[in-house]
């Protein structure tokens, strides 16, 4: 899979570009806020229909669109893969409200973001990336959510009917703060229950197949200093010793990294757990008006040596674990769909030592189309700049340049 051509109309700083992308390698090159990131933005945006930077969709239109009272944008792209070239297109527009609406087009007709999901798979490294290690959870389910969505299409319509069932059940147990009658939960726990648990085990599948991958990918960033494991934090009691969300078995702790074990359980298994947990905790929830077990609940955790990376470790390793965890996801949509996903890299030279550079170039050479972006070409060998196609950004305009020498 690759992209063919890239259109963007009123994106961003891009008043207007057509960009034909070539397969394997190509160099965005430019100073800071020309635009660079923003056309990663936009081939991931084709991909998600949400922006992995913007809180909102008005920030991603171009301001004189603003000025000149023609809010919309525009965001078109081809795909080569097996089969016809398909095409996929976004536009923002006003709506009566006055709010923006999104309009998704797949080979001209129109869809729902759910018919969009999976059709372009990318996988984009972001600088701000070292946050998904170490903040909060909620990023971390995100990240889940969205890699899981590219490779099962019937996860995102599990997430969206649990979200329904979630704020219905919440707002239920408000009411009942004043009469506790438990019959009333039972048809929503169902609910909650069947898609909650649903959702766990495709993230515990999509987690152990990362942790496998991300293991000897980091060995080799880190010249096999770090063993890096991960660990799907549930709030329900899915590992023997754990006791409540967020928190680890305290032996964990102090053991290596090899010797800490991710269950595997189906989706009937964690919905016995699942019932067991809401039934212990009624009275509780009723009294917070919350729901305090489920998927929306749960955690991601990065371990190296027995070490949570989110609570102890360093700038440098933390975003070393987030490259780790990036490379792991391109080859886990690999595994689940035979599609070599399109890899995304902002800026990811600048903070590598010259061994993780190596290390980087030398496993992305294979890649079917791979866009980085930097400010400057000093951190790539001659080499690898011959076999890469150049572009220069500048302002929102982009053109192709070569190599000075």
């Amino acid at each position: 899979m690759r992209l063919k051509r890239l259109s963007l109309t009123n994106f961003r700083n891009y008043l207007r570009l057509e960009l034909d992308l070539p397969p394997q390698i190509t160099l965005l090159q430019g100073g800071n806020a020309q635009g660079k990131t923003n056309l990663l933005e936009a081939i991931y945006y084709l991909s998600a229909a949400t922006s992995p930077q913007a809180e909102a969709d008005r920030q991603l239109i171009n301001w004189r669109a603003w000025e000149e009272d023609l809010p919309f944008a525009r965001l078109t792209t081809d795909i080569i893969e097996e089969g016809p070239l398909r095409r996929l297109e976004i536009t923002l527009l006003p709506s009566s409200q006055g709010s923006l609406r999104k309009q998704i087009k797949i080979n001209g007709v129109k869809r729902r973001v759910a018919h969009l999901l999976g059709l372009l798979k990318v996988v984009i490294f972001l600088p701000q990336d070292v946050g998904l290690i170490a903040g909060s959870p909620s990023p971390r389910r995100r990240y889940l959510n969205a890699l899981i969505s590219q490779v099962d299409r019937a996860y995102p319509r599990a997430l969206q009917e649990y979200g329904r069932v979630l704020i219905r059940r919440n707002h239920l147990l408000r009411r009942l703060r004043e009469r506790a009658d438990f019959g009333q939960l039972e048809f929503w726990d169902e609910r909650l229950v069947e898609r909650g648990s649903q959702l766990i085990a495709a993230r515990l599948r999509a987690v152990s197949g990362l942790n496998d991958l991300a293991q000897e990918i980091h060995l080799h960033l880190t010249g096999g200093e770090e063993d890096l494991r991960l660990f799907y934090n549930s709030s329900l009691p899915l590992e023997e010793g754990a006791r409540s969300p967020y928190q680890l078995p305290l032996d964990m702790l102090h053991h290596p990294a090899s010797q800490m074990l991710q269950p595997q359980l189906a989706a009937e298994e964690i919905a016995n757990l699942f019932h067991h947990r809401l039934r212990e905790g009624r009275r509780q929830e009723i009294e917070r008006g919350l729901t305090l077990v489920g998927p929306h609940r749960d955690d991601l955790r990065f371990f190296v040596g027995g070490m949570d990376l989110t609570i102890y470790g360093s700038r440098g390793q933390q975003r070393t674990c987030a490259l780790s965890l990036k490379l792991a996801q391109v080859g886990l949509i690999r595994t689940e769909t035979g599609e070599e996903p399109i890899l995304l890299l902002d800026d990811v030279m600048s903070e590598l030592d010259p061994a993780r550079r190596e290390y980087l170039l030398a496993s992305i050479e294979n890649q079917e189309q791979v866009i980085i972006t930097a400010t400057e070409l000093a951190p790539f060998p001659p080499d690898f700049l011959e076999r890469a196609v150049l572009f220069r950004i500048v302002d929102g305009r982009v053109e192709p340049f070569s190599a000075p020498w």
